[in-house]
């Protein structure tokens, strides 16, 4: 169903062209959209052209006109005036109601067909006779972004997602829950993985500005038929959760570069568990004071250079070297070893993962 505010658009602008004054009621005689005053007036008249096996009619100086949706009476629509050139109006008004009617619904189809895509609901022979119908090209190379947005439903974004996207006919922006938006977005044959970021960051800066509102965007793999649209989807899934888990101050993440966070996320927990447990001995990291985790983190960021680490901690390479020793003695692991320090860098990693899935199961 086309909204009011459309209605009172289009019969704005049509007044504004024609100067003459129209009305939009449903099959009941309520108002939709007006610009004629106290229409309402008009409402048993309406019920009667209703009625009426008339298709248009002239009554006390109004010309009312009906819309169809598939031999289905969906509007009445009233011009002001009894002239030939008021009937040709109204006319044209009806014409741009029905197809009105008939671009929203097949909006609506598509939306309700790249859904069931995504979520995949639907048989595969069933993708292809839809999407025949609904002339969707079902070979074209496609993406699947997912926005998710700080607050459920938030309209604004969902709005200047579909603005940004407006004018590219072959791409689909959807929503398959309250915080996540969809955008299934054709890839052209000369566009690589970085235009994907770049995309991927041109809506991240115009929802930060335009609707005032932080979102991370995560994007999946390139697919080359419609029937794989619904993994790709699924591949962006993945990322934004590995992104919230592993790479958290990432705005934007790609599938294809989630490094070792993939694996571990594919782990079961039970495995998860004997790990921690036999790498820390029934200890976890929580464990360490915040001095040890800073010194830890800094180590790593600096690829284990104790001069670096030491210079940026702002303490002697000699107290860094302790506090080594100090932690080497409680896990048996020497982080200036790199087959210990990368042991230690999954642990920790998996231990992010854990406390992810947990707070999941809450």
């Amino acid at each position: 169903m086309i909204s009011n505010q459309i209605l009172q658009t289009t019969i704005d602008g049509l007044k504004g062209i024609t100067r003459i004054d129209i009305c939009v009621m449903d099959t009941e005689g309520k108002v939709l959209a007006t610009t004629i005053e106290n229409a309402e007036q008009y409402e048993d008249a309406v019920a009667a052209f209703v009625s009426s096996p008339a298709d248009s009619q002239a009554i006390h100086g109004y010309q009312f006109f009906k819309v169809f949706d598939e031999h289905q009476l969906e509007y009445v629509i009233l011009a002001k005036g009894d002239s030939e050139d008021v009937f040709m109006i109204g006319k044209i008004v009806s014409f741009q109601i029905q197809n009105l009617l008939v671009a929203y619904k097949e909006r609506y189809d598509k939306d309700n067909f790249i859904k069931n895509l995504l979520l995949d609901n639907l048989l595969l022979v069933d993708i292809y006779n839809r999407a025949k119908k609904l002339h969707i090209d079902t070979e074209a190379r496609r993406v699947v972004y997912i926005i998710e947005t700080k607050n459920e439903k938030d309209a604004n974004a969902l709005e200047t997602v579909r603005g940004l996207f407006s004018g590219k006919t072959k791409d689909f922006i959807t929503a398959v829950d309250e915080k996540n938006i969809i955008l299934v977005k054709e890839v052209k044959q000369n566009e690589t993985y970085e235009d994907l970021n770049k995309t991927a960051k041109i809506i991240l800066d115009m929802l930060n500005t335009e609707a005032m509102t932080k979102v991370h965007v995560a994007y999946g793999t390139i697919v080359n038929e419609i029937k794989d649209v619904s993994r790709s989807y699924k591949e962006a899934k993945m990322a934004l959760d590995v992104g919230k888990i592993f790479y958290s101050e990432r705005n934007v993440v790609a599938y294809n570069n989630l490094g070792i966070g993939r694996l571990i996320y594919q782990l079961p927990l039970p495995l998860c568990k004997m790990f921690i447990k036999e790498i820390f001995e029934g200890k976890s990291p929580d464990d360490f004071d915040d001095e040890t985790l800073a010194t830890i983190n800094k180590f790593f960021e600096n690829n284990l250079n104790v001069s670096e680490t030491s210079r940026q901690l702002y303490i002697h390479r000699n107290t860094l070297v302790y506090r080594l020793d100090k932690l080497q003695k409680s896990t048996n692991l020497d982080l200036r070893v790199f087959e210990d320090a990368i042991t230690f860098k999954i642990a920790l990693m998996v231990v992010k993962y854990m406390k992810y899935m947990e707070q999941m199961d809450y």
